[in-house]
């Protein structure tokens, strides 16, 4: 069953997709597409992708109000989540990105939980069994792309949670 994504009021509001001047309500504005953007690429399991894609996208797109976000403006947007740590840029150029909707410290606390609580501390295991595995199907690890693991691995080892 797919599921659809349920857009924000903001996202029907033409004004939106233009970033405002004044400062709190920039503020304001910034925090609404920050959780637009992780919720829109959780659902769809989306965690890479560059600038123009993104402006294209429907997630800063809206082809109804014929209103698209300014790459300029999702430049500032993506930096936004960088300083809240769910972006990494993937090159100099910051024209493509990788969205982590889980910062690599929630997703090693969740690593950490499935291994105290499937009796697997001091196991070896893959980052693939641990992404696609049978063991993890049911729990909030499976939308977790391999290269998320990886720092979450990273950052619960940090914390001497799991074995390096």
């Amino acid at each position: 069953m797919a599921m659809s994504f349920e857009w924000p009021w903001q996202y029907r509001f033409p004004p939106f997709f233009t970033l405002q001047p004044n400062v709190d309500t920039r503020q304001k504005q910034l925090a609404a597409w920050c959780s637009l953007v992780l919720s829109f690429c959780r659902l769809h399991k989306q965690s890479s992708m560059t600038v123009m894609e993104a402006q294209e996208s429907p997630l800063f797109n809206n082809v109804k109000l014929q209103r698209k976000l300014p790459v300029e403006s999702i430049q500032v947007v993506l930096e936004e989540l960088r300083k809240k740590g769910n972006l990494e840029w993937l090159d100099k150029n910051k024209s493509s990105f990788l969205i982590m909707w889980r910062r690599p410290e929630e997703w090693g606390k969740l690593i950490y939980q499935w291994v105290s609580r499937s009796g697997q501390n001091n196991s070896v295991f893959t980052l693939y069994e641990l992404t696609n595995g049978e063991d993890t199907e049911d729990e909030a690890l499976q939308p977790c792309p391999a290269h998320h693991s990886r720092w979450a691995k990273l950052e619960a080892s940090s914390e001497s949670k799991l074995p390096d």
